[in-house]
C-alpha cells in the first residue's frame, strides 16, 4: 500500500516537474510562439512494443528534441532518430523515431527546447500478450471548427466506453480538403485525444488524392514497404497476436497490382493468430460512392487475395454509414470467409442508403447488420424495410474491438446528436458480434525481401491502370446499365443519387 502511494505521489511530483516547461507554450494574448510544436502525434511505426513514431510542426525553422519519461517522471534513455525538417505548405514539419522503449510499458513525453515545450503526452507499448483493445473511428472529415468539435466529442464517448483502448485507428479522411486550415482545426479539436495514445492512421481520399504528400508530412509512418508514399501509405505491424496492415486505396485511385503483391507477401509473411487489414474505401457498401468502379474493384481485386491469405476481419470507411458483411469468401458466403466492417462516421456528414444498389453491386443476403444516419434521421434496417428510423441511431459512430486470445469482439456505438430529457449524452450499442478461431495455426509461407523498388512500382502503373479499366468496362458497366432503371427512379422520388 505504501509503496503503490509512493508510487502516486513521485508520479504527481515528477510530471509536475516536466509540465513546467508548458508554461511557456502561449504568451498572455494566447498566441503561440513560432517556435511552439503543434499537430502532434504518436503513430505506430515498426516495432509496436519497443518504438514510436513522433510528428510535429512547427512556425519556424527550429531544432526540437522529443524527450520520453517512465511512469515515475524518469528520463528515459532512449534512441531518438529524427528526419530531416521540412517546409512544408508554409509551417516546419519535423519528424522522428523513438526506439529502445521496453514492452508493455506506459510513457510520457514532451517535446520542444529551452525556449518552449509542448504538454506532456502519453503513449503505451504493445507487452505482446495475446488480449488487447482498440478504438476504430472513420471519416471526420469535418471543415468547420464546429464540425470537427463536434467528431472529438464521439471519440471522447470512445476512450470513455473503453477506457482500456492501447491504441486509436483512424480509418481516414480526417479533413476535407486537407487545407492547413482544416488541419489547424484538427489539431485544435483532437490534441488532448492525440496526446493520450498511439494513432493508426490510414489515408483517406481527402488526405490523398489531390493532395500529395499531405498525409506522409501529417503523420511518421514506417514507409519502408510501401510502395509509394505520394497520395497515402501501406504498412504493417504486430500488436499482441494479431498482424494487422494498413492499405492506401489511394494507390491508383482504388489499389495498384504493386500494393496487392505486397500484401499476399506481408500477410504470408506472419503467424500471428489474427490477421486484421485496415482501409478507407470498402468493397461493400450501400452508401453514396458504392455506385462507382474505385471501390467496387476492390471485390474484384482485393478480396482475393485476402481470401487467399485467411484476413479474418477488414475495417474500412469513405461511405459514412455502419454495414457489416457476414463472412464472404470468394464473393459468397463462407465460415470460413472474411467478415467486412464499414466502420460508421465520427463526423456530421452522413449518408443514406442508395436503395437502388441492393442486389446490384451488393447482395443483401450478405448484410449482417447496417445502420445508416443522415441529418434528422437514421435508416436502421431490418432486412426489408429500409425506411425504419430509430432518433437515438443519429449520431457519430465509434467502434470497440476487444481481442482475447481466440476471440475478437467488435461492438458498434453511435452518440446520438442529441442529449436525453436530462442533457446526458446517449450511446446506443448499434451492433456487436464475435468472431472465434482456434489459435496457433496460422504458419508463415512467405520470408524474403518485401520493398518495391520505384522502378518496379512505375513499370506496374499502366498494368494496374488497364486492369482497373477492364473491370469497369466489362463488369462494372454493364451492371450499372441494369441498374439505371432503379437509379432513376430513386433519383426522381427521393432525389437521392
Amino acid at each position: 500500500m505504501k509503496k503503490n502511494l509512493l508510487k502516486v505521489i513521485s508520479v504527481i511530483l515528477c510530471l509536475a516537474v516536466v509540465m513546467t516547461g508548458s508554461a511557456f507554450m502561449a504568451f498572455a494574448d494566447g498566441t503561440a510562439p513560432d517556435e511552439a510544436p503543434f499537430r502532434i502525434s504518436v503513430t505506430m511505426n515498426g516495432d509496436a512494443s519497443t518504438q514510436r513514431g513522433f510528428c510535429w510542426y512547427t512556425k519556424a525553422n527550429v531544432d526540437n528534441a522529443v524527450k520520453i519519461y517512465d511512469e515515475l517522471g524518469a528520463a528515459v534513455a532512449a534512441t531518438v532518430t529524427y528526419e530531416e525538417v521540412i517546409e512544408w505548405d508554409g509551417n516546419y514539419c519535423h519528424q522522428a523515431v523513438v526506439s529502445g522503449l521496453e514492452a508493455g510499458k506506459t510513457y510520457f513525453y514532451t517535446i520542444g527546447n529551452d525556449k518552449v515545450e509542448s504538454p506532456v503526452g502519453t503513449f503505451k507499448t504493445d507487452d505482446g500478450n495475446d488480449s488487447f483493445n482498440f478504438i476504430a473511428i472513420a471519416d471526420v472529415q469535418a471543415s468547420s471548427d464546429e464540425n470537427f468539435a463536434a467528431a472529438a466529442k464521439v471519440v471522447e464517448a470512445a476512450q470513455a466506453t473503453m477506457p482500456d483502448y492501447e491504441f486509436i485507428v483512424n480509418l481516414g479522411d480526417f479533413t476535407n480538403d486537407s487545407t492547413n486550415e482544416e488541419w489547424d482545426f484538427y489539431d485544435k479539436n483532437f490534441k488532448a485525444i492525440n496526446a493520450s495514445t498511439t494513432l493508426v492512421p490510414i489515408s483517406g481520399n481527402h488526405d490523398g488524392l489531390g493532395v500529395e504528400h499531405w498525409f506522409n508530412n501529417m503523420f511518421c509512418l514506417d514507409t519502408s514497404e510501401s510502395v509509394q508514399v505520394k497520395d497515402g501509405v501501406n504498412y504493417s505491424f504486430d500488436y499482441g497476436n494479431a498482424h494487422i496492415a494498413v492499405l492506401n486505396t489511394n494507390d491508383i485511385l482504388a489499389m495498384s497490382n504493386a500494393q496487392l503483391k505486397w500484401l499476399k507477401n506481408d500477410m504470408n509473411g506472419t503467424d500471428k493468430d489474427w490477421k486484421i487489414v485496415f482501409m478507407h474505401k470498402s468493397p461493400y457498401s450501400l452508401g453514396k460512392d458504392a455506385k462507382w468502379p474505385d471501390a467496387l474493384y476492390l471485390q474484384k481485386s482485393l478480396a482475393k487475395v485476402l481470401d487467399k491469405c485467411d484476413v479474418d476481419i477488414v475495417m474500412s470507411g469513405h461511405d459514412h454509414m455502419y454495414l457489416r458483411t457476414k463472412a464472404l469468401e470468394n464473393n459468397k458466403l463462407s465460415d470460413d470467409g472474411t467478415v467486412y466492417v464499414l466502420a460508421g462516421t465520427a463526423g456530421t456528414k452522413r449518408y443514406e442508403v442508395r436503395s437502388f444498389l441492393a442486389d446490384h453491386y451488393l447482395d443483401t443476403d450478405f448484410i449482417a447488420a447496417m445502420t445508416v444516419q443522415k441529418n434528422g434521421y437514421a435508416n436502421y434496417w431490418n432486412g426489408s424495410d429500409w425506411t425504419q428510423t430509430k432518433q437515438t441511431n443519429v449520431g457519430g459512430a465509434f467502434n470497440c474491438v476487444s481481442v482475447n486470445g481466440g476471440t475478437l469482439t467488435v461492438t458498434a456505438y453511435v452518440l446520438a446528436d442529441e442529449p436525453d430529457a436530462n442533457g446526458n449524452d446517449v450511446i446506443t450499442v448499434i451492433d456487436t458480434y464475435t468472431i472465434t478461431k482456434e489459435t496457433g495455426k496460422n504458419e508463415i509461407t512467405f520470408t524474403g525481401d518485401n520493398t518495391t523498388s520505384e522502378l518496379e512500382y512505375n513499370l506496374g502503373i499502366v498494368p494496374s491502370f488497364l486492369r482497373l479499366a477492364a473491370y469497369a468496362l466489362g463488369e462494372w458497366l454493364p451492371k450499372f446499365l441494369f441498374m439505371l432503371p432503379d437509379l432513376l427512379d430513386v433519383v426522381i422520388n427521393e432525389g437521392t443519387f
